[in-house]
């Protein structure tokens, strides 16, 4: 968080000259933002006090409101010396009604449910629990709060990047008299990660200070913000294009479309796009595209590296759920470390709301006859399973509408078992599948579409599907509750061995029906005695073994049931494993540590950042044939074999952020882009370096890979910044599917180390993809 330092106090008419300036400020904001007049912003800027809650005896008065920017909350503190705060409104994450939060529930009565709220933060620091003082209040801080997140989620890159850059030239201007001298020019570019030569930066300067007063106000600045904004690389396209007198026509905009962006495109398809995009009304009117709009155009989310029909669900959705890649999270309950990290209810909201279908439960006996949640043997801390089921249920399906997985790891006696059926009855309801969806036995996997909406239940069974239909009362298989093999080290499996077994509740045996966990022997064993919906839980190294060593057999195993891959317990700091080897062989379930911000979460984000961020993506269809010859080590002869030629120009970088916070800092950025797939697929290459400008940085420089199975490839940009001195810093990273990739001049957006949006920052890169010879 940034601190507001305290200003010294104001004559009359410096407050009078400060006030007109915040106005104008709050204006340009709101206007870029489309709220000008809007009530529920006024709200905000108003602001209000609010009694934040940390703990039972820790409750204080706390003055909450928007600053001038829009996009930036401010709290004060009442303490003497203490610092106010400040947070972005693009770090919440979501804002929630009532006593959701395991803090409120701690800390408060029921009789305050109305006037509570929380705001949960996309990075990992603690939520604010909130008090208002009427029901009204909360339900108006809520509304306005989600209202001008889902503005700012709108705004195009174009609005993003003005907002951005007139923020900056605010804070450059110290006095907050409108005018920018050279000292404050200077700030500036450090502001926006750019360090100038001092006699390029005078040069500058002078250039846009045609008054010759010594600082530059009004059109000077327009200008300076003109020249610094200037993208000589779309110059030079446009320029190519643009035949009409120097304006692109309809025509000229087929020609660009079809020939460099590899679209099939009509004239009435460019007139759609110079109606959408060109800001001029009087191009419009003549039906041609100014050099602004065409650059609106290509920063439009449907213009970019994504395949903007691959932005929704295209996939079929109708086959068996175990052809599908399964978007899922291991320790779901931590959000740090699983040595002494906390455990809470936000890990869950956050894990579902990045579109994960497979959540993990660790249930363990609590106080009271109400299980708890939490890392078993460790000091991790402790959540009640009920405030889980009801976290999930609410937060289930906001991203996605397809099923979620409860994958039970079920340590609980017999009796708190009972109670853990009985919360996720009354809570999940008729959503919890409980039954067959047909009639009788089933014979295979019902469909993520049929299951729009539902739970299911993944853990041990008493016995199979088939004895519950035979109208018999056989005797129970297996009555051992514990998964052996999800043990997390030999001390907590002898520990486990020289415990008394514990038994199934029959209760929360009935609850599974499709996902029953059993023991893995071999995969013979599997074809010969496991019914389709008995699935088993490999951890990772045993998984990784399995895909190296007997890769094909694994798959045909994958093609008939589901696998589950877990990282092993040795990961005490909750660190993961490529999930793409896993991936390669067919496994759906591949489980990682959401709460850790890192290269494989990267993967997964890119894996399932398609099919309308579903949490379900299909398999190919070799992958789905139980007689398949695909073995993606060996790579034999096959349908899997599409041999392309991937050829990319890293043109530039725009509005890249800082990593270090200090004013003085800029980055020297270089670009990384690597291909993850099959063994023979995985490649690397990178840009030289550019010194001291992550405002506009250019490179012009050609790569060019050979992608033998495009269909279970990902292409990953990752920008560093260079350290000769330490390992260099990451500074933003997009990864998609290789069969998304548009081809031509395209704009890739790029997101943070924890996989949120950079707000304007990106790169420019060209895109082609050839048959291979």
């Amino acid at each position: 968080m940034s601190c507001v330092q305290k200003q010294p106090k104001l004559s009359r008419s410096e407050e009078f000259l400060h006030h007109a300036c915040s106005h104008r400020t709050i204006q340009i904001s709101a206007r870029l933002l489309g709220m000008e007049g809007d009530p529920d912003l006024q709200f905000l800027l108003n602001g209000g006090d609010l009694l934040k809650v940390r703990s039972q005896s820790w409750k204080k008065t706390r003055f909450l409101k928007l600053q001038d920017d829009c996009k930036t909350m401010w709290r004060q503190s009442k303490k003497p010396f203490k610092s106010s705060q400040t947070f972005s409104v693009a770090n919440i994450s979501a804002v929630q009604l009532g006593r959701q939060s395991e803090g409120f529930k701690k800390n408060t009565e029921e009789q305050v449910e109305g006037r509570c709220f929380s705001i949960l933060f996309k990075s990992r620091h603690k939520s604010l629990d909130l008090i208002a003082s009427s029901e009204e209040e909360a339900g108006q801080w809520v509304r306005s709060l989600q209202k001008l997140i889902t503005s700012i989620n709108k705004q195009s890159r174009q609005q993003t990047t003005e907002h951005w850059i007139f923020s900056c030239l605010r804070k450059a201007d110290k006095n907050k008299d409108e005018k920018l001298t050279q000292s404050e020019m200077k700030n500036f570019l450090r502001l926006v990660n750019m360090d100038l030569d001092d006699n390029y930066a005078e040069m500058l300067f002078k250039k846009c200070d045609q008054s010759n007063s010594g600082y530059l106000a009004g059109k000077e600045i327009e200008h300076f913000y003109n020249l610094l904004t200037q993208r000589e690389e779309i110059d030079i396209i446009y320029g190519e294009y643009a035949k009409t007198t120097g304006v692109m026509s309809a025509q000229n905009l087929v020609d660009f479309l079809m020939k460099e962006q590899r679209e099939q495109a009509t004239l009435a398809d460019a007139q759609k796009i110079i109606e959408t995009f060109e800001p001029d009304e009087h191009a419009k009117d003549k039906k041609l595209l100014s050099k602004d709009g065409f650059l609106m155009y290509l920063n439009n989310p449907e213009a970019m590296i994504l395949n903007p029909e691959h932005v929704e669900v295209y996939q079929d959705m109708h086959q068996p759920l175990n052809h599908y890649f399964i978007s899922s999270s291991h320790n779901t309950y931590l959000l740090e470390d699983q040595l002494k990290g906390p455990s809470s209810t936000e890990a869950y909201v956050r894990a579902l709301l990045k579109g994960c279908r497979c959540v993990e439960l660790d249930c363990w006996d609590g106080s009271d006859n109400e299980p708890v949640i939490y890392h078993g043997y460790t000091l991790t801390s402790k959540i009640l399973f009920r405030d889980v089921i009801k976290a999930i249920k609410e937060n289930a399906f906001k991203t996605s509408d397809y099923p979620v997985i409860l994958s039970l790891e079920n340590h609980c006696s017999e009796e708190q078992q009972v109670v853990m059926a009985q919360h996720m009855s009354s809570i999940l309801g008729s959503a919890l599948v409980t039954s067959p969806l047909d009639d009788g036995v089933p014979q295979n996997f019902p469909s993520p579409e049929e299951l729009k909406g539902k739970f299911l239940i993944k853990g041990k069974r008493l016995n199979k599907l088939e004895v519950s239909f035979a109208g018999d009362t056989a005797a129970a298989e297996n009555t051992d509750v514990t998964e052996e093999e999800e043990s997390n080290d030999e001390d907590e499996q002898k520990e486990k061995k020289n415990q008394k077994k514990l038994k199934l509740a029959k209760e929360l045996s009935n609850m599974v029906i499709y996902c029953r966990s059993v023991h893995f022997h071999s995969f013979e064993d599997a074809r010969k005695n496991q019914s389709f919906y008995e699935m088993s839980s490999f951890k990772e190294g045993k998984a990784k073994s399995l895909a190296e060593e007997t890769a094909n057999a694994y798959i045909r195993h994958n093609v008939e049931k589901l696998s589950r891959v877990y990282p092993s317990g040795s990961r005490t700091d909750s660190s993961n494993y490529n999930p793409v080897d896993l991936w390669n062989a067919g496994c759906q379930i591949v489980t990682l540590n959401f709460q850790t911000d890192c290269k494989e979460m990267d993967l997964n984000q890119g894996r399932f950042q398609v099919n309308g961020k579903s949490g379900y993506i299909l398999k190919p269809s070799y992958m789905r044939d139980s007689t398949t010859e695909f073995d993606p080590i060996t790579l034999t002869r096959g349908e899997w074999l599409k041999h392309k030629t991937l050829h990319v120009m890293v043109i530039s970088a725009q509005q890249l952020p800082k990593v270090n916070k200090k004013s003085s800092s800029v980055v020297d950025p270089f670009v990384k882009v690597q291909i993850y797939g099959v063994p023979a697929d995985v490649a690397k290459k990178e840009t030289s370096v550019v010194d001291n400008n992550g405002f506009n940085p250019a490179w012009n420089e050609n790569f060019q890979f050979d992608v033998y199975v495009p269909e279970l490839a990902l292409v990953r940009f990752v920008v560093k910044d260079y350290d000769a001195a330490s390992d260099n810093e990451f500074v933003g990273q997009y990864t998609l599917p290789f069969s998304s990739l548009k081809m031509g001049y395209r704009h890739v957006p790029l997101f943070s180390k924890a996989g949120d949006l950079l707000p304007s920052a990106g790169l420019f890169v060209h895109v082609m993809v050839l048959d291979g010879e």
